[in-house]
């Protein structure tokens, strides 16, 4: 960290002395970022949170109510829409449709939000609309817009879209399947008007790299897809709307979004919160920023799979990516196959040094406690995080221990995974975490500590000699992984097929072109030479002097500057009908195949 950094996480770290002195003092459930989370997190009954809502006002929840009373005084609205994506939002949202139903009955309150579209999916409970008079599941678009038509009487409850209300003193879903969901291309770009955001502090809680940045600073957040593209993993809700249903938003349309955003905030960092960036969509999009000339930092969420090449990774960090972050889960082959990664651990070492040598920061998100998972396999897996980060080519990661969900294949159908729930009970409010046990695997939790430990040692670069024993308080296998495994596998020649559709762009400045005069054993032949200056140094090739001169031609036709972009195929039948021969062995062969490091990218 620099001194900057320092200063700030150590300003947090007395900031957090700070909040621990409110939790022991005044109210125990406060939390900077977060509030009473654990009375939220896995409450399959609403007793615990119903029977808080009964105590008298915390200090905070004077504060909160105080502000509370202020907005619906100024505003005087007819429906207050409470967004409650963590278990940390939770309680407070219940005390604002508390205090809103009890001073202002006649305004509607309706919850909605990422916890209630995993954890109240089954909701059961009608002390819940004592807080609350819909929750809606899902986009909110349009949802809310039929709510709201519905509350100035246009349509009739039985009209109202993923929505729950109370009917006869019961909790009933409506679902009117005849009104269809907005494109994501109409949902308009995202309004930050009403945000105090010159009073947001920056923060360091962490030094893990990519945690830094989730609290240092403000992003812009956005979206490139609706959904993931994938898909498939089994630990994850793919059965759910959020997941399931994929929609990419076109380059030209983002970049619109990028450009009204900065210009309203004055920020021009963003956070692409997709479950998994597309690269063909990031590619598109960097292409478009790069030809808009925007100035922007920005970094998202990744498969780590082979479409990100050299090449690619080179676009997207001249467009201004600065950091991935992707799920290697378990450094396991065979666990990769069994979850439906997609992957392997060989592919991901390989695209983590493109990333690495494009100059983007990677953060790995990695899983310990899958179903049948052996303490062998946690050895081994820790192993390979171990050389990833000798090698240079992983910056950051974090281990999370495995949770089973109820809309995950895991969670759906335990028994093909070799797992067993402790209850078949359904909770009447939240459900989504499944309390489980895993008879075939290992003892996950006694491994926690040693992998948490392990993995801060190796983000500071030290204790890659150490045994791997050393980490645990209790006796563990020795790995069964080559110490070279990975350095073996980034160091394997790829075999790069040419593919005549490849987008072929030239990012960088016009070369400057001179004839030389070459000799050797007494012959002479003219060359020229092209000298190609970037931020980092000048590359020269030289050339056969009609092959130069073409070659100099076709980077003007394939700048980034123009709005079509060239392929391999339509170089190639440039290249033929200047009269030239043996395109493959010119394009292909060493002094061209250099020209990536002066922007000239196969993509």
């Amino acid at each position: 960290m620099g001194i900057q950094d320092k200063a700030k996480h150590l300003a947090t770290m007395y900031l957090e002395d700070l909040g621990d002195l409110i939790k022991e003092t005044i109210d125990e459930h406060f939390g900077f970022s977060r509030y009473a989370e654990r009375l939220g997190r896995s409450a399959n009954s609403f007793d615990e949170l119903y029977s808080a809502m009964q105590q008298e006002y915390t200090y905070l929840d004077n504060i909160l109510i105080a502000i509370l009373q202020k907005k619906i005084e100024t505003l005087q609205p007819k429906l207050v829409a409470i967004s409650v994506p963590f278990p940390g939002n939770l309680y407070t949202s219940l005390r604002c449709g508390q205090w809103i139903k009890k001073n202002y009955p006649a305004v509607k309150v309706a919850m909605g939000g990422g916890f209630a579209n995993t954890e109240l999916r089954s909701l059961s409970d009608a002390r819940v609309f004592e807080f609350f008079d819909f929750i809606t599941l899902d986009d909110g678009e349009a949802p809310v817009e039929i709510l709201w038509q519905h509350i100035n009487k246009e349509k009739t409850k039985e009209e109202l879209k993923r929505t729950f209300t109370l009917a006869d003193g019961k909790v009933t879903y409506i679902n009117n399947t005849a009104c269809t969901d907005y494109k994501q291309g109409q949902v308009g770009t995202p309004d930050y008007s009403d945000l105090y955001l010159d009073k947001y502090i920056s923060v360091i809680e962490v030094i893990n790299p990519m945690h830094s940045l989730w609290s240092d600073g403000r992003w812009n957040k956005l979206t490139m897809a609706h959904g993931c593209y994938w898909g498939k993993c089994t630990f994850c809700d793919i059965s759910l709307d959020y997941i399931k249903n994929y929609e990419p938003i076109n380059a030209s349309l983002l970049c619109d979004r990028m450009e009204a955003m900065i210009a309203q905030t004055g920020q021009n960092g963003f956070h692409f919160v997709d479950e998994a960036a597309p690269p063909a969509l990031m590619r598109a999009l960097a292409i478009e920023i790069i030809r808009r000339k925007l100035v922007v930092s920005w970094w998202a969420n990744v498969r780590f799979e082979k479409s990100f090449t050299r090449d690619l990774c080179l676009l997207l960090k001249a467009s201004g990516c600065i950091a991935i972050s992707g799920g290697l889960e378990v450094a396991s082959d065979r666990l990769l196959q069994l979850i439906q990664k997609g992957i392997t651990v060989a592919q991901v070492a390989k695209v983590n040094k493109n990333f690495t040598e494009a100059g983007i920061m990677v953060h790995a998100y990695l899983m310990y406690g899958f179903p049948t998972q052996t303490a062998q396999e946690t050895i081994d897996s820790l192993e390979m995080v171990r050389q990833l980060f000798e090698a240079g080519i992983l910056q950051s990661a974090f281990w999370h221990l495995f949770t089973m969900t109820a809309h995950s294949p895991v969670g759906l159908d335990p028994e093909k995974y070799s797992v067993k729930k402790v209850s078949d009970v359904t909770g009447t409010f939240a459900n989504n975490d499944i309390e489980h046990t895993d008879p075939t695997g290992a003892d996950h939790e006694s491994f926690s500590f040693g992998l948490k430990k392990s993995l801060l040692n190796y983000m500071h670069g030290a204790c890659f000699d150490y045994p791997l024993q050393k980490w645990f308080d209790h006796k563990v296998p020795r790995t069964t992984i080559a110490p070279d495994y990975i350095i073996r596998a980034i160091e394997e020649v790829e075999i790069v097929n040419s593919n005549p559709n490849t987008k072929i762009i030239f990012l960088g400045h016009q070369p400057k072109t001179e004839t030389i005069i070459k000799t050797k054993k007494g012959s002479q032949w003219e060359l020229l030479s092209l000298s190609f200056e970037t931020k980092k140094e000048t590359v020269n090739i030289k050339v056969d002097v009609v092959q130069g001169k073409w070659l100099a031609q076709i980077l003007q036709s394939t700048s980034i500057s123009n709005p079509k972009t060239l392929t391999r195929q339509e170089v190639q039948a440039d290249y033929e009908n200047a009269g030239l021969e043996d395109f493959e062995l010119f394009w292909d062969n060493k002094p061209v195949n250099t020209l990536y490091k002066a922007g000239l990218l196969h993509l």
